[in-house]
């Protein structure tokens, strides 16, 4: 028998909708056209883009949503539509004062919003789940950010690991996800864009779709 190929990633990704300050966030186009993006560019044999969402930017109020997405790739998984393999979150948050992308190594416990989120909470120092510690408690994601930072220099991409998420949207739902893959034994990664005034649309298309091909070789 011959050896078998790389096993079935499948990917489910998210962007957020503007927010106070950004009118226009990239992250929305990025997750709206990815999947037909990737169709005329080719994807992996091994990769399934199961899911493209576009969350509000928004903490405790929309976590109920945040939950039934995160959710949606495990009720797969179950049901058999997903096929056996691993199962990973990318989110994309934009990051508007950035000059280059950031893949994020970890999430903070601490939710201290410079702004209202979009449904106009504004905590300021509290624990974003407080059943998991105080707020200096951290989760790191368990795909290799340094690994994959070096492999996208090499295709071109100004690319930085990064520790500090914010304290914002972005790093809300990355906490909630990672608590959440390590409960159900998937993945999670933030990765945070520049705005499209600083690198172009086609150029971000380019490189999210060039993160989901390094995670399927990477399997």
């Amino acid at each position: 028998m011959g050896s078998e190929g790389p096993s079935v990633v499948t990917v489910h990704v998210t962007g957020f909708k503007k927010f106070h300050g950004v009118a226009e966030n990239p992250t929305e186009k990025i997750v709206t056209n990815l999947k037909s993006f990737m169709e005329k560019r080719g994807l992996p044999k091994n990769l399934v883009l199961s899911s493209c969402t576009v969350l509000e930017t928004a903490g405790q109020g929309a976590l109920g949503t945040l939950h039934k997405v995160l959710e949606s790739a495990i009720t797969d998984r179950e049901n058999g539509s997903s096929t056996q393999g691993q199962v990973i979150w990318i989110h994309f948050g934009v990051n508007s004062g950035a000059t280059r992308f950031a893949l994020e190594n970890q999430a903070v416990n601490e939710a201290t919003f410079r702004c209202p989120d979009e449904l106009g909470w504004k905590p300021q120092r509290v624990p974003i789940v407080p059943s998991d510690g105080s707020i200096s408690r951290t989760r790191e994601t368990t795909l290799p950010v340094n690994e994959l930072t070096k492999s996208l220099r090499k295709i071109g991409y100004d690319v930085v690991p990064s520790d500090d998420a914010g304290r914002f949207v972005c790093n809300y739902v990355y906490y909630h996800s990672l608590l959440f893959a390590e409960q159900h034994g998937i993945k999670s990664l933030f990765v945070h864009v520049p705005l499209f005034l600083t690198i172009d649309e086609e150029v971000q298309m380019h490189f999210a779709a060039s993160l989901l091909e390094l995670l399927a070789c990477s399997n």
